[in-house]
C-alpha cells in the first residue's frame, strides 16, 4: 500500500508540475511588410516547440518585445498568446509590429562643432561652421536589418562616404559583416588645445587637412545580449606643412605632414538595456582594445583600452536612476599625436557643465549619475495631416532629470597649458529630457561645473 500511495503521490506531483508548463505551438507575425520574419524571430526569447514554465512566460514576452524594439526597425510591437484549439497547454504566439520609416533620402544641415552650445555661443552661430549636402540612409535596405548609407557633404567639411552593414550572413544568424569608405577635407583645422579650448586656423584658398579611411568589420553575436566586433581599417591623413612645421609639430609626429597606418580593434559588448536610446532598466558593458600601427608604417604606435559600464534601475513606475562609468588607458606610454589624444569633450565622453571645454590626455575616467522622474507620457496624433503613415502618431515622454558627474584626465606631456587636466572635475544640474517616438531624444539642461560656471545646454540624438 505504501508503494501504491507513493506512486500516486509522484504521479500527482508530476501532473501538477505539468500543468505549470506551456508549449509554444506556433509563432505568427503580422505587420512586417518589409522586414523578414527571421529578423524578428532572432530577438525572441523562445522558439516554436519550446516548453516554458507558466511563471516565466510574462517576463519572456516582455523581454522579447524590448529586444524587437531595440532593433530600431519598429515604432510599436505587441506580443500576445492564445491557447491552441482543444489543448490549453499549447500556445500560439501572435506578434504584431508597426514598421518605422526606413528611408531618409533628404538634404541635411548640420553643425561642424562638437555640440550645439559651442556653435551657438563660442562660434557665434557662424554659417561658415555648418555642413550641408545630401545624405541617403536606408536602415532596412533588403528587409534583413541591413543598413546602407551614402552621401556627399559640403560647407565646413567636404566629404564623400558610403557604408553597408549586414547583421547576419549565416544560417544561425550569429555572424555579420560591415564595410565603410570615406574621404574628407577641410579649409579649417583644430590644430591645438590651449586653456582647454580648441584653437583653429583657416585658409580660404587651400584645404589644410584631408582624411581617407577604408574599413571592414565582422560581428559575432552568439546569443541575445553579448556580441564581439572585429575591425580592420586603413587610414591616411595629410596636414598642411604650415600646421606641421609651425603651429603644432606634434599634430602627427615630429613635424610630419603625412600619417598612414593600419588599425585593428576588438570590442566586446553586453547590452540588456530595456530601451537602448533612453534606458530605464538593465546594464551596458563595452570593452574595446585598439591597436594603431601594425608594422607596415612607422606613423602610429598606440595600444589603447576603452571601457564603459552603465547600470539603470527603476525605483518606482515614474522614478529611475542611471549610473555611467567610462575610462581610457593608453598602454603604449609614449607621446601620442595631438589628433589622436582625445579624452573628455567628445562623443559620449562628456561631463555636464563642460560643454565649452575639451580635456586632452592619454588616460581618463569618469562617473556620471542621473535621477529621472517621468512628468508626461502620451501619444500625439497628427492624423492625415501627416502624409507619411509611420509619423502620424508620435509617442512622447518628458522626464525631469538631476545630473552629477565626476571625471579625471591624466596628461603627462601638456599639463601646463590645459589646467583641467590632472585634476578632479565635477559638473551637474537639472534638465528636461524629451523622448519622441522610440529613439529620438532632446535634452535641455541647466548645468554648473567646479569653476561655478553656469549655463543652459542643448543635446540632440536622432539615431539616424
Amino acid at each position: 500500500m505504501r508503494i501504491i500511495g507513493l506512486t500516486l503521490l509522484l504521479l500527482t506531483n508530476f501532473y501538477a508540475a505539468a500543468q505549470d508548463v506551456v508549449h509554444i505551438a506556433d509563432i505568427v507575425i503580422h505587420g512586417n511588410k518589409k522586414t523578414k520574419d527571421n529578423i524578428i524571430l532572432r530577438e525572441l526569447q523562445f522558439k516554436t516547440g519550446d516548453s516554458i514554465r507558466t511563471a516565466d512566460l510574462p517576463n519572456l514576452l516582455k523581454v522579447s518585445e524590448q529586444m524587437i524594439m531595440n532593433t530600431s526597425l519598429f515604432n510599436q510591437t505587441t506580443i500576445r498568446t492564445e491557447p491552441a484549439p482543444f489543448d490549453s497547454t499549447r500556445l500560439q504566439v501572435k506578434i504584431t509590429v508597426e514598421e518605422a520609416w526606413y528611408l531618409y533620402p533628404v538634404p541635411f544641415f548640420e553643425l561642424a562643432d562638437r555640440n550645439f552650445n559651442v556653435w551657438w555661443v563660442e562660434q557665434k552661430r557662424s554659417l561658415q561652421r555648418v555642413n550641408f549636402g545630401s545624405d541617403f540612409t536606408h536602415t532596412n535596405f533588403t528587409g534583413n536589418a541591413d543598413r546602407f548609407k551614402m552621401g556627399a557633404k559640403y560647407g565646413y567639411t567636404q566629404s564623400y562616404f558610403a557604408s553597408y552593414s549586414l547583421p547576419y550572413i549565416n544560417r544561425r544568424q550569429t555572424l555579420g559583416l560591415s564595410t565603410e569608405i570615406s574621404f574628407a577635407r577641410n579649409r579649417e583645422v583644430n590644430y591645438a588645445t590651449d586653456g582647454n579650448k580648441q584653437l583653429f586656423f583657416r585658409d580660404d584658398d587651400a584645404f589644410l587637412y584631408s582624411r581617407f579611411r577604408a574599413e571592414v568589420g565582422m560581428k559575432y553575436r552568439p546569443g541575445t545580449y553579448a556580441s564581439h566586433h572585429f575591425n580592420l581599417s586603413y587610414r591616411q591623413n595629410r596636414i598642411a606643412d604650415s600646421i606641421a612645421t609651425y603651429l603644432n609639430p606634434y599634430f602627427f609626429q615630429a613635424g610630419e605632414s603625412l600619417q598612414r597606418y593600419f588599425s585593428f580593434s576588438y570590442q566586446f559588448t553586453f547590452d540588456n538595456r530595456d530601451v537602448r536610446p533612453y534606458p530605464m532598466e538593465g546594464k551596458y558593458i563595452s570593452l574595446r582594445l585598439e591597436r594603431d600601427g601594425l608594422g607596415f608604417f612607422d606613423d602610429r604606435n598606440a595600444l589603447t583600452l576603452f571601457a564603459y559600464f552603465d547600470k539603470y534601475y527603476t525605483l518606482t513606475p515614474r522614478l529611475s536612476m542611471a549610473f555611467k562609468t567610462g575610462g581610457k588607458a593608453s598602454l603604449v606610454r609614449i607621446r601620442q599625436p595631438y589628433n589622436d589624444n582625445r579624452a573628455i569633450g567628445f562623443g559620449r565622453n562628456y561631463l555636464h557643465g563642460y560643454d565649452y571645454y575639451v580635456v586632452d590626455g592619454m588616460d581618463m575616467a569618469f562617473v556620471k549619475s542621473n535621477a529621472r522622474f517621468r512628468l508626461f507620457e502620451n501619444q500625439i496624433k497628427f492624423g492625415k495631416l501627416m502624409p507619411i503613415r509611420q509619423f502620424r502618431a508620435m509617442p512622447m515622454k518628458v522626464f525631469l532629470g538631476f545630473n552629477s558627474d565626476f571625471g579625471y584626465v591624466h596628461e603627462p606631456f601638456d599639463e601646463f597649458s590645459n589646467p583641467l587636466a590632472n585634476r578632479l572635475l565635477w559638473g551637474g544640474g537639472l534638465g528636461l529630457d524629451f523622448v519622441f517616438f522610440y529613439d529620438k531624444v532632446l535634452q535641455i539642461e541647466y548645468s554648473v561645473n567646479h569653476l561655478l560656471e553656469k549655463g543652459l545646454f542643448l543635446h540632440v540624438n536622432l539615431n539616424i
